[in-house]
């Protein structure tokens, strides 16, 4: 179940989207969640999933894949869901029972599991289709003019990477701590407040698992010399193309569509 996560596992590929520039991915990236999260007009949802749809596939992502690897996030997805239909404001148009549905919670709550699943598909579309070196170099890149200010570029951006590097680890980790705990007997198809122990067992493993990995990757950061930024150089630099600038035209496009529709929806 766990070893399915795909967000931060990169995988290489000769597609459109694998020879972008690692910025031009980052902030299509910002720029779609910005969106994403933030639209509120009617086109603002079938755009988005429009781009991720186009992302997925200039990416040669297969659709399988993907779907099984959104498996993972569905509980949570569903909970978000159901708490934003049961909690929204307004008139209650059926009731299940003591609880009370309205028009304005199911159509909160579709669109909070919309948002959800579509940040995971596109984020996953970044981390697949980028190295995790050309992603923090990218970063760092696109936050260095913020040194002025005194923001510490190299070191958000490799605080960024190895966070997202740790991702499918310790989802392969906790698979390996699961098929352990069943071996010696752990239920762990269980059921109800069994299956929350369950899970609680799984935790404090992988949790001490984590910090022996972080403790692991400081001593060996240590070992080689690393100290920052300040004399470190790079061997490979990236340069934009002709694929940067379209991507860079259906961002804009994605812009403009939500921009217009929440402004749209909001003029009296």
């Amino acid at each position: 179940m766990f070893s399915k996560v795909t967000v931060g596992q990169f995988v290489q590929g000769n597609s459109a989207v694998h020879h972008l520039d690692a910025r031009t991915k980052l902030a299509a990236t910002l720029v779609y969640l910005l969106l994403l999260l933030g639209g509120r007009g009617p086109l603002t949802l079938p755009a988005c999933a429009s781009f991720t749809a186009v992302s997925l596939a200039f990416a040669g992502l297969p659709i399988m894949p993907v779907w099984r690897g959104l498996r993972p996030i569905l509980l949570l997805v569903f909970i978000t869901a159901l708490l934003d239909v049961l909690l929204a404001p307004g008139v209650a148009q059926w009731h299940v029972g003591p609880l009370s549905v309205g028009r304005q919670g199911l159509r909160e709550g579709l669109g909070a599991a919309a948002r959800l699943t579509l940040l995971v598909l596109q984020s996953s579309v970044l981390t697949v289709t980028t190295d995790p070196l050309a992603l923090s170099a990218g970063a760092e890149r696109l936050l260095r003019p913020l040194r002025r200010i005194g923001v510490p570029a190299h070191e958000l951006a490799l605080m960024a990477s190895i966070a997202l590097r740790f991702i499918p680890t310790l989802a392969d980790e906790a698979e390996r701590i699961r098929m352990a705990q069943a071996a010696r007997g752990g239920d762990i198809d269980a059921r109800g407040r069994a299956r929350l122990r369950a899970l609680l067992a799984l935790l404090v493993p992988l949790l001490v698992s984590a910090f022996r990995r972080a403790d692991e990757l400081a001593l060996a950061m240590e070992a080689r010399g690393y100290h920052g930024e300040e004399g470190r150089t790079q061997w490979r630099r990236s340069h934009a193309g002709r694929g940067d600038v379209v991507a860079a035209a259906l961002v804009g496009v994605l812009c403009a569509s939500v921009v217009w529709s929440t402004w749209s929806g909001r003029r009296p």
